[in-house]
């Protein structure tokens, strides 16, 4: 059973582009879905409704509108990131602690295998269609992407990269990769099919890029980094436009038919929603309010709904003990907010 927390907020902003209509509005609601464990990346499934929501240990599947959970995938030990590749009807789950992929049935949720991945450092994983794979981003010594077969499960391709630390992944649908390195402040090409590196373009004025998305019309890319995300043109490597937005961001959402980017700020409570006026013009419409934790999002491209998590934490218990690693005695979990953004 899941617990809404009844309020609903509406952030109206007056848009300053004649292109987009005015009056624009962003409805906010918040469910506690419950369940245990920390959380990381959540995905959207496109058109469906459903949300697959990382939880440490587990993999939380939520009806996204109304916020229920509908299905738990178990034994994915430090999860980071979900999967989905429609066309071979299975997920996957991206699992840090032995350093593996859960391949899953799509329609069901049930186990298929675990695909062992030997470079450790699992974390961001995202489908590509152009080249029919999966791709991981990995922090492993040196990072890595590697390509898996979504209807086998084998590794059919491996990329080393110039950062121990990269993050997202996005593709142009055309054959190219591009990965954000979030401690080098660059993006890496790759060529899909051969994994092969093909660049390295700076990224100027942006400081620890995460999320990344693509656009296929103005031929875009947007990488979410610290206060300042930028916007790069695909062709040349060149940042042509920089955003304004809030701290604490790891992920990066868009939906290309709103042309809407989503950039949540973790540790500043908040979401910035801008608009893609024209290829290299970009209008901030709404700071929609979330909590702080809040720092990754997905986007549902046709349903138009934007979705994050944020784990809400307790006082430690007087006289717990700090655990190995010095981050402080362990607060006990309240509630897993999941916020529903609609417009």
């Amino acid at each position: 059973m899941t617990t809404r927390d009844r309020f609903a907020i509406v952030v109206a902003a007056a848009l300053a582009s004649a292109s987009v209509a005015q009056g624009q509005t962003f409805k906010v609601e918040k469910f506690n879905i419950g369940g245990e464990g920390g959380h990381d990346y959540s995905t959207a499934e496109a058109g469906t409704g459903r949300v697959f929501v990382s939880r440490g240990t587990h993999v939380m599947v939520i009806d996204g509108p109304t916020g229920k959970v509908i299905g738990d995938i178990p034994d994915t030990p430090r999860t980071h990131g979900i999967g989905l590749a429609p066309k071979a009807n299975h997920g996957f789950t991206t699992n840090g602690g032995d350093s593996s992929v859960t391949m899953f049935d799509l329609k069901s949720l049930a186990f298929i295998k675990k695909i062992p991945v030997k470079v450790g450092g699992l974390d961001g994983i995202m489908y590509d269609e152009f080249s029919d794979r999966m791709i991981l981003t990995n922090h492993s010594k040196p990072g890595t992407a590697i390509a898996i077969d979504p209807k086998t499960g084998d590794i059919v391709g491996t990329a080393q990269l110039e950062d121990n630390a990269p993050e997202g992944a996005a593709s142009d649908g055309k054959g190219k990769l591009f990965v954000n390195n979030e401690s080098k402040n660059t993006i890496q090409v790759l060529d899909a099919k051969s994994m092969k590196v093909l660049a390295s373009w700076p990224l100027e004025g942006c400081d620890g890029p995460t999320g990344i998305a693509y656009d296929r019309p103005s031929n875009r890319i947007f990488s979410g980094c610290g206060k300042t995300s930028v916007v790069v043109n695909a062709a040349t490597g060149k940042v042509v436009a920089k955003i304004t937005n809030g701290d604490g961001v790891d992920a990066l959402g868009y939906d290309a038919s709103q042309k809407l980017i989503y950039i949540p700020a973790g540790r500043d409570g908040n979401i910035t929603v801008v608009h893609q006026d024209a290829p290299d013009k970009y209008t901030v419409v709404a700071t929609v309010k979330t909590m702080a934790g809040a720092k990754t999002i997905s986007v549902d491209p046709i349903k138009h709904i934007a979705y994050v998590v944020a784990l809400e934490y307790g006082t430690a218990p007087a006289g717990a003990p700090t655990p190995a690693g010095g981050r402080g005695p362990s607060r006990p979990l309240l509630a897993t907010w999941f916020f529903v953004i609609t417009h």
